[in-house]
């Protein structure tokens, strides 16, 4: 799913025009990642966390030369799912992998 597949998807559910639901999905998306850079961790029940997280400086090598690099400090946005949308999702896959498994013995 893309960006404007959401948007397209929240227009239609809710009765929206594509102008309003895009205003919607990008603020969503803005107060998030202000939230992310101010290093907040940005909760969502039921669906996971976003997390900034620190990695240190270290050495590392260049796959194409060998060469030894040094690799700087930097964070990272981190995403961690929430138990429903886990236990979701592999109840989905359970079903599509049941569903192949019978269209096999067919």
């Amino acid at each position: 799913m893309t960006k404007g597949d959401l948007i397209d998807l929240v227009a239609a559910k809710d009765g929206f025009n594509v102008r309003k639901a895009e205003t919607v999905v990008n603020t969503i998306f803005d107060v998030m990642s202000e939230a992310l850079a101010c290093g907040e961790r940005v909760e969502i029940r039921g669906f996971g966390s976003f997390e900034v997280r620190e990695y240190e400086a270290y050495k590392g090598r260049n796959p194409k030369t060998g060469a030894e690099v040094f690799v700087k400090a930097k964070k990272s946005p981190f995403f961690k799912t929430g138990k429903e949308l886990r236990q979701r999702v592999d109840a989905s896959t359970a079903q599509f992998a049941e569903a192949t498994d019978n269209d096999a013995d067919d």
